[in-house]
Formats: C-alpha cells, structure tokens, sequence
C-alpha cells in the first residue's frame, strides 16, 4: 500500500537483521527510506531489495556522522537508532582493567552514544508530526553487564529526550526486543541448548522474528501511536512481562 505522501525514514544499522526487517517494512509501504551501517555488502542487498538509499557511517564518529549530513535530506520524518549490539562477543578474552575499561565502554558507545550522537547530528532535520524509535533490549532489565548498562541508559536517556522533543510533536521511544532469531546478534555462537532456554523462558513458545520488531516500530511511527512518548515497549513474547 504506498502513501500519499512519502516520509523518509532513516535507520541506522539497516544492512541485517532487524534493520532490514524494518527497511523491508517501511519500503513496502512506499516510504523513501535510507539505510545506514559500515558495511557496504549488506547496505547494497537491502538497496537493492527494497529500493532503499545505502549509505555507509559509523554511528560511533562524530566526523562520520558529520559527513553523513551532507548525504541526507533536510527533512527526517522517522529516525529509527538500530545500530549496535553486545561488544562483548567481539572482544578478545583480555580481562586485564584496562580491557575491561575498553569492552565496557566499546558497548556504550555502540548502543548509546551512537543514538545520542545521530539524535544530535539530525536534531533541527526530524519533522514535526515525526518519531524517533531506539531499539533496546531485554538485557536492560535482566542484565548481561556492560551490553545490558548501556540498553538500560539508552531507555533512560530517551525520557528526557522525549521531553525535549515533545514540544516540537516529535515522540520518542524505545522498542526492547527479546531472543529475535535470524540476526547476527549472537554470531552463530548461540548454543542449542540456551536457545531453547530464552524459547521456554517465553508465554508464546517461540522465538520473536525480526519482523515482529518491524511491526513494533512501525506503530511507534505511525499516527495511530502520536501521543505515546518516553515509552518501553516490550517485544519479548512474555519472556520479561512489566504491568
């Protein structure tokens, strides 16, 4: 179903897994949507999948960001800050302090300083009746150290970007997925067997896709959800249940 009018939409890290779910979402609907990651293999699938504009930034650099400015339109109706993901499974084993000091501030700086900063670069470009979605995670309320720190920050530094953004009709909130299969999440080193826990762990006997997490952001986007702002949304099949 296309739009009468066209929103652009902006996701960070849209090259794989949920960032493509949600460019394959948002494409389908007809809207001008641009993709972002570091690496230019998976962008150019999504590009040429879904019709998405490809272009590549490292959300964590200031500088890059700044170059990336020059590539964007004046007007972003839809940010949405996917880019990241736990560190920790990239880290070389060192447990030294200084290590330490390095993974730990490698997840925040993947999960919440690279939303932070996006949110920044694009401030006086998000349009009035627009969203920003940030993808959390489960960890921020069952912990996984340094990864689950940086997705708890990332939902409490929205609350007061939603204040400041309310103001201008802009919302902004976070969608916290739980276990999604078919991402590139747990480099192919999840073992069966804790699969099968966070399958059990959840109400609805199975593992969420990235589709489910499409869905979630698209309604945060939509103007059906125009006065929900600051918000969690648990996608998570009840595997972490809030009231």
């Amino acid at each position: 179903m296309a739009l009468s009018t066209a929103r652009t939409i902006l996701i960070t890290g849209g090259g794989t897994g949920i960032g493509r779910a949600v460019a394959r979402h948002f494409a389908g609907y007809g809207e001008a949507v641009i993709v972002t990651g570091r690496r230019t293999g998976p962008l150019d699938e999504v590009a040429a999948e879904t019709g998405a504009r490809a272009l590549v930034c490292d959300h964590t650099d200031p500088a890059a960001l700044t170059a990336l400015l020059s590539a964007l339109p004046e007007r972003i109706d839809v940010l949405v800050n996917n880019a990241g993901g736990n560190t920790d499974f990239d880290a070389d084993g060192a447990t030294d302090l200084a290590s330490y000091a390095r993974d730990f501030h490698a997840n925040l700086d993947a999960n919440l300083v690279s939303a932070a900063l996006t949110t920044r670069a694009l401030d006086d470009r998000l349009a009035a009746g627009g969203s920003v979605v940030h993808i959390g995670s489960i960890a921020a309320d069952q912990g996984a150290g340094s990864y689950g720190a940086s997705k708890a920050g990332l939902a409490t530094w929205n609350l007061d970007l939603a204040r400041l953004l309310g103001s201008r009709d802009i919302t902004a909130n976070v969608v916290a997925p739980g276990y999604i299969a078919d991402t590139e999440f747990f480099r192919d080193r999840l073992p069966g067997e804790r699969r099968e826990q966070l399958v059990a762990a959840t109400a609805t006997g199975r593992a969420g896709s990235p589709s489910d997490i499409a869905g979630a952001v698209a309604f945060l986007a939509s103007p059906a959800a125009r006065h929900i702002t600051g918000q969690v949304l648990h996608v998570n099949g009840g595997a972490h249940t809030t009231r």
